[in-house]
């Protein structure tokens, strides 16, 4: 399972309706995560570092990621984050 992250353009982003997802923040923290579903997100703010059987996947400002169902991951947290999220 992997994590994909790219960078859209902001004409991708409006015609997706990211703008109109639900809102997530989190403090600079660490936890444990498993995606019983499908979620993309576009992430506002913030730096993380996701540990993965595959490897750490670091995500930053301006990155829209998809996390795979059935993925088992540890968050890191390293700057607070705020992110639109979409769960399939």
């Amino acid at each position: 399972m992997k994590v994909t992250v790219k960078q859209l353009s902001d004409d991708e982003i409006n015609k997706m309706g990211i703008k109109k997802w639900p809102v997530w923040t989190k403090e600079v923290s660490e936890f444990d995560w498993f995606y019983d579903s499908q979620e993309q997100c576009l992430f506002l703010e913030g730096k993380v570092t996701v540990k993965t059987e595959n490897g750490d996947v670091n995500i930053g400002k301006g990155d829209f990621v998809t996390f795979p169902k059935g993925l088992k991951c540890t968050w890191k947290v390293i700057e607070p984050v705020k992110k639109h999220y979409n769960f399939d």
